[in-house]
């Protein structure tokens, strides 16, 4: 299918006002949540807390993300899409003022986890809601959606970068109110209602207990999970501190730019991630995808000037496209009958396991570790490029 004819169909029927919306609100809500750690020395500079106190404010915030995405999935049954995205805007936009306001770091890790828990709950709907809008070409409506917030998570934090120098990191925190408020009105027009009446009841929790294990069971649901748990840990670990590595030796705004490119590298990735898992299995992408990710955050020590550095950021950004193309195996490996609970319920154990890459992170840099930590996060992708070699054909997990 041609570029033009691809556009086409995403535009018919006025659904492209559906994806622009939810595209837009997907930049500014990814984007923010790498907002703190693109100004992360200004935040332990003004809370004396140092790397392993920035590191647990990033954990909390992907911790509380995580521990939303079964509540969401279970939310957007009972609510539908349209109000949860539009409540998920309006909750960000409130919860990044209380970040800029915070007079404590107390009050801070608050604020964290109220954007974390106000994030959360927009995967699950943003989702459902592009499966229901673009039953026929939803894989690549979400795929759009992804490189869309890559695009942000590049250009969000470096404004904030070049901005932090002469405006207080607080301002910078709290002006992403002010879009978000924009985006959440968006939402509320064009987002379609769907019809709830005949929706389920949530399961009772043995039940859900159960189907979960018995899913995860599965040799494919567990290898792939336990590698994109490791590949997470390792992005958690090295989006939190890239820039605050680069910025020891470069003005933090040039250490802003490179983290930038690595998401611009991302959002290339995610687009070509897809078709390439559609042409050479889904087992040859993850893998090299993976073992391209080992070397390049091994290599982040390693490596000086700002033209190696660019080149590294854009290899380092390639292990987004693990995302779409993981995200899609497990949903389509997991059982019919529990598809949507073990997804939402998986989504948060391994969110939540991720997340503490920053923390651990963080406290190597404190106790003068910080190669040694880029090294770790090497091997932690490395085994996940080893976990997703032995993935099974999803025909083969169906069997």
């Amino acid at each position: 299918m041609g570029i033009g004819t691809a556009t086409a169909r995403l535009r018919g029927g006025g659904r492209g006002w559906v994806l622009l919306t939810i595209a837009v609100g997907w930049v500014f809500v990814l984007g923010g949540r790498f907002l703190v750690p693109a100004v992360l020395p200004q935040v332990t500079g003004t809370f004396a807390v140092g790397n392993t106190g920035g590191g647990i404010a990033v954990t909390v915030i992907w911790g509380t993300y995580a521990l939303m995405q079964s509540p969401a999935g279970i939310l957007v049954d009972r609510l539908g899409e349209r109000r949860l995205l539009t409540g998920s805007l309006l909750l960000s936009a409130g919860s990044v003022v209380v970040l800029g306001v915070a007079p404590a770091y107390l009050a801070f890790l608050g604020g964290c986890a109220a954007f974390g828990f106000a994030t959360g709950l927009y995967g699950p709907g943003r989702g459902t809601a592009l499966a229901r809008t673009f039953p026929d070409d939803d894989g690549t409506a979400i795929g759009v959606t992804l490189a869309a917030g890559s695009v942000g998570s590049a250009v969000l934090p470096f404004l904030a970068g070049a901005l932090v120098g002469s405006v207080s990191w607080r301002y910078v925190v709290a002006g992403l109110a002010p879009p978000l408020l924009v985006a959440a009105a968006f939402a509320w027009r064009t987002v379609p209602e769907h019809d709830r009446q005949h929706t389920s009841s949530p399961p009772p929790a043995d039940e859900l207990v159960g189907d979960v294990l018995r899913a995860v069971r599965r040799r494919g649901v567990a290898v792939a999970v336990a590698a994109v748990t490791l590949m997470l840990f390792a992005f958690q670990g090295l989006s939190a501190f890239y820039v605050t590595y680069l910025a020891r030796s470069m003005p933090q705004r040039t250490a802003a730019g490179l983290f930038a490119l690595l998401f611009l590298g991302g959002a290339v990735a995610q687009l070509a991630g897809g078709a390439a898992a559609d042409r050479y299995g889904e087992r040859v992408v993850l893998t090299v995808t993976a073992a391209v990710g080992a070397v390049s955050v091994g290599a982040v020590p390693f490596v000086d000037g700002v033209w190696p550095l660019a080149a590294l950021s854009i290899a380092l950004g390639t292990r987004l496209a693990i995302a779409p193309v993981s995200n899609a195996y497990v949903i389509a490996v997991l059982p019919d009958a529990v598809t949507g609970t073990a997804w939402g319920t998986l989504r948060t154990a391994f969110f939540l396991l991720g997340a503490t890459g920053s923390t651990v992170v963080g406290a190597m840099a404190d106790r003068g570790l910080f190669d040694e930590a880029f090294l770790l996060l090497a091997a932690v992708t490395a085994a996940a490029a080893v976990l997703y070699a032995f993935l099974p054909s999803r025909e083969a997990v169906g069997a």
